[in-house]
């Protein structure tokens, strides 16, 4: 794919630490390659600041494969910028033309407080997890693939819960900061599943209560949380969700 290059301005969110009143500079950036990703043109920028001897623009990011749901920023509105099912690192700048202003914010939330840019405190979504996310079983050797028969689409709704990177873009989006959509597909990715049924009651008792004391919102079925999921995750993991919560305070 042949690549050429591009001006751009950025107008990005830069604040100190948490305790401190945040605003957006601007800068300009010249010759950008459209090869480049959004990770990599922001590290052609902070090498811009360090050289001017500036205080280079804090962002979270690890694998920069798309699978490991550190990197993201708010781009012009929409968390992780203009395309589906993209992670910010996955994010190339082809998909932005020459003379573009670019407005970049952190994910935004009350459970998400901000450390500093960019970066945002998303243990928040971890402490759900921590909550009962897990099944306890014995270890030992591993368990041949095929010892547990599992209806192929059963398999298939549990694999496309457990694609969720716990990204925090759903939060981000949800007019309400609801992490629905996040706990949702962390319970269906188990309840769906043989192993998940001894304490499937307890995990929707104690992941629903986790999320709201964490004070993420509740859903009001706007749906952005889907739309802005970088693996796509559906919103009728919610709706599962919902249905295990009402089971195990029907039924204790």
């Amino acid at each position: 794919m042949s690549t050429k290059s591009i001006d751009l301005t950025l107008e990005i969110w830069r604040q100190k630490d948490s305790k401190s009143k945040g605003d957006f500079e601007k800068y300009s950036l010249e010759n950008i390659s459209t090869g480049m990703s959004f990770l990599e043109m922001l590290d052609v920028l902070n090498e811009n600041l360090t050289g001017r001897g500036l205080d280079p623009v804090a962002f979270d990011h690890d694998c920069r494969e798309g699978i490991c749901g550190m990197c993201g920023a708010v781009i012009n509105g929409i968390a992780h910028g203009p395309e589906p099912e993209t992670t910010l690192c996955q994010l190339h700048m082809r998909h932005f033309n020459d003379g573009d202003i670019l407005v970049i914010e952190p994910f935004r939330s009350r459970a998400f407080p901000i450390h500093k840019d960019l970066i945002t405190d998303r243990s928040a979504l971890d402490r759900i997890i921590q909550a009962g996310g897990y099944v306890s079983v014995n270890t030992g050797g591993t368990p041949d693939g095929n010892a547990i028969p599992i209806p192929s689409a059963t398999a298939e709704s549990a694999m496309d819960a457990a694609a969720c990177i716990g990204c925090g873009a759903c939060v981000a989006s949800c007019p309400n900061g609801a992490a629905m959509l996040f706990t949702g597909a962390k319970i269906s990715q188990l309840s769906l599943l043989p192993q998940g049924q001894p304490e499937r009651k307890e995990r929707a008792m104690a992941m629903v209560t986790t999320m709201d004391k964490e004070g993420f919102g509740n859903c009001t079925n706007e749906r952005e949380c889907e739309a802005v999921c970088p693996k796509r995750v559906s919103i009728a993991n919610i709706a599962r969700m919902n249905r295990e919560f009402v089971k195990a305070a029907l039924l204790g």
